[in-house]
């Protein structure tokens, strides 16, 4: 391949990899012909995503290495997703009610061809990036009629036994993950990263920004559905309000970071977020949907303030030839944080007296947590760490 050629690099070819194997995919979802094809391409089409997300922050990191514009280049790459959470709702239902569920997943593809042909446009970064670090992220290997009670009683007790056992094997699983990744030679997650105070706050203060808005989101779905008689459609527009203004606040948080530092909008970010989860808990069965709609915007603001900032931040503080691994880590504790935040906010849901009750719980959780993060975050730098090899 060529030198001048940007996918030399790993996270170009990492990301091209990732972007052809997308767009294959959603080839293949909208031609499915049932439901269990479907799903196996639309695993394929999360693995993809998995790839490029990371390589896509790794490319940010290579292509600007003033500190200054990267800021200003993650606010951009943050807006992205913003566009794309609020536009996303409304395209999809779009495409559905005219031509199809489909085009859903077939609009990826001429979207997928314009990223390809905008990735040779990238420069290609200096051969051994001046820095001495000539290797690839530490992440690439180079090997290769009854009692109806009694019956309840041993259904529920099977499930038990299940979800116990897959507890179990989740937490064998990541014990034996951590004890290669200690000792292997190559590993795919260096745990000396995790030495620096920058990369553990970043991650935690990651972790509870979206646990607090997916968690939300997942809470006042059911409520509005459940609780208040929307339907699907119309509770789904109700959340369009809360990420109408993410891309600009999205912009205005690189700016914030270049005057006061990257610890000023992580904080303030979390703050917003949390004020915006305890207003949430005045809403009742009888508030008028539109002002919960109101009252959930601080919540996504929050995070819109925050991210930009944490994630520069996250990167600052790494190697460059760790970012892709940096950002793979933000990206799976991010996800974490919201997949973990619906379960536990689903069980206080399933546990309360109350919807209401269940609810409020949710919400007070998510009060504390953005507090104590926010907290975590106060502790850093004013300007974040110089890299440094962890």
């Amino acid at each position: 391949m060529p030198a001048q050629c940007p996918t030399a690099s790993a996270p170009g070819r990492a990301y091209g990899g990732g972007l052809v194997l997308f767009a294959l995919a959603s080839a293949a979802c909208g031609l499915a012909p049932g439901l269990g094809a479907l799903v196996a391409a639309r695993l394929v089409q999360g693995g993809a995503a998995a790839l490029m997300m990371p390589a896509s922050l790794a490319l940010v990191r290579q292509g600007f290495p003033d500190q200054a514009k990267r800021a200003r280049a993650i606010a951009v790459w943050t807006v992205g997703g913003a566009v794309a959470v609020a536009a996303g709702p409304v395209l999809g239902g779009t495409l559905t009610a005219s031509v199809g569920w489909q085009w859903i997943f077939f609009v990826n593809l001429p979207a997928g061809l314009l990223a390809l042909a905008l990735l040779t446009r990238v420069p290609a970064p200096p051969a051994a990036r001046a820095t001495g670090h000539g290797r690839a992220d530490h992440g690439r290997r180079r090997d290769g009629s009854t009692d109806v009670r009694s019956d309840r009683g041993r259904r529920e007790g099977r499930r038990s036994a299940a979800r116990g056992g897959i507890t179990a094997v989740a937490v064998v699983a990541a014990g034996l993950f951590l004890a290669t990744q200690a000792r292997g030679a190559h590993p795919m997650l260096p745990l000396p990263l995790f030495r620096s105070r920058v990369v553990a706050v970043s991650l935690v203060v990651g972790f509870m920004l979206n646990a607090a808005y997916y968690g939300g989101v997942f809470v006042f779905s059911l409520y509005l559905q459940q609780q208040r008689g929307q339907s699907a459609l119309h509770a789904g527009m109700l959340f369009i309000p809360m990420t109408a203004l993410v891309a600009v606040v999205n912009l205005a948080s690189a700016k914030l970071a270049a005057r006061f530092g990257p610890r000023v909008p992580m904080v303030a970010g979390q703050l917003v977020g949390a004020a915006g989860s305890l207003a949430l808990l005045t809403v009742s069965l009888h508030t008028h949907v539109g002002t919960v709609a109101a009252l959930m915007v601080p919540v996504d603001l929050g995070g819109a303030l925050a991210v930009p900032a944490l994630t520069a931040l996250l990167l600052d503080a790494v190697p460059a030839d760790r970012a892709g691994t940096a950002s793979a880590v933000l990206n799976t504790a991010r996800q974490v944080g919201g997949a973990i935040a619906v379960a536990v906010f689903g069980a206080l849901l399933a546990g309360a007296d109350t919807f209401l009750s269940g609810m409020r719980w949710s919400m007070l959780l998510a009060v504390a947590g953005l507090l104590l993060t926010a907290g975590a975050a106060a502790t850093l730098p004013r300007a974040g760490l110089r890299p440094t090899e962890p």
